[in-house]
């Protein structure tokens, strides 16, 4: 019994940290179902896992779960997708300022080598890779700051952003020019200017954000899947006809015979 309750505990904790990985590297898409059986199936779990993980994305608003069990990934509107970016723009630049002091050089070289495999990979238009490159730049950043509470409200937040920046990902691919600053970055944590690096990633993440609002559709556009365009008339409702056309009094329209 005791070697039962140490190991289930452990199961579910892989089970989450996997399934909040896989969000925050945009392996689900804004509206797509997570069903209990699916994700136990893809982790080689039992149900149980997978159910307690997803309780778990749920309390962080991370996935909605439907009364049936079905998790789904969210689909933000644009005022909540305006506020991510928002509080994005605030809070990961703290942590390049947390971070600038412990850049060494070998993590220097590290992360110049990542912006190396991120513009080859724009030129080779992987879009994955370059997601992927981008990721790593700035978790790199994030966890050389070495303050688990700020990284632990980021990786909430990219929760959020992992899923629409996958379905943004060839719009980000054909931005000119490339809306990173990470070479920019770079040059300010060579000389420990933390507070310069900080300015450099405010910047890229508020033009992002523009960017992506000016030429994505979110959930609540009009005429956007799920928005009001979507609505059908509800069953048994009558629509007010127009009036008929003035006509003598007592004069009946004549009766249309078969021919």
């Amino acid at each position: 019994m005791q070697a039962s309750s140490n190991s289930d505990p452990s199961l579910e904790e892989q089970a989450y940290r996997r399934l909040r990985q896989a969000l925050v590297e945009g392996v689900f898409t804004p509206g797509q179902k997570l069903s209990i059986r699916r994700i136990a199936a893809a982790l080689g779990t039992s149900p149980m896992p997978a159910r307690t993980a997803l309780r778990r994305l749920s309390a962080e608003q991370a996935v909605d779960v439907l009364p049936s069990g079905t998790a789904v990934v969210p689909r933000l509107t644009r005022a909540a997708f305006t506020e991510l970016g928002a509080i994005r723009a605030e809070l990961e630049p703290l942590a390049l300022r947390l971070a600038a002091p412990a850049i060494d050089k070998a993590t220097h070289a590290a992360l110049t080598q990542v912006v190396r495999s991120g513009r080859s990979a724009r030129e080779a238009n992987d879009a994955v890779e370059v997601l992927r490159a981008d990721r790593q730049f700035l978790f790199t950043l994030y966890r050389a700051a070495a303050a688990p509470m700020l990284l632990g409200i980021i990786e909430a937040l990219w929760l959020r952003r992992g899923p629409h920046f996958w379905d943004a990902r060839w719009l980000l691919l054909g931005r000119v020019p490339a809306a990173n600053r990470h070479v920019e970055i770079l040059e300010a944590l060579r000389s420990k200017d933390g507070t310069r690096a900080s300015a450099e990633l405010k910047t890229e993440i508020e033009s992002t954000t523009a960017y992506l609002l000016e030429r994505m559709r979110f959930v609540d556009d009009p005429g956007a899947d799920g928005g009001l365009a979507g609505l059908q008339p509800l069953e048994g409702t009558t629509r007010k006809q127009a009036p008929l056309p003035d006509r003598p009094p007592g004069k009946r329209p004549a009766r249309r015979t078969a021919s």
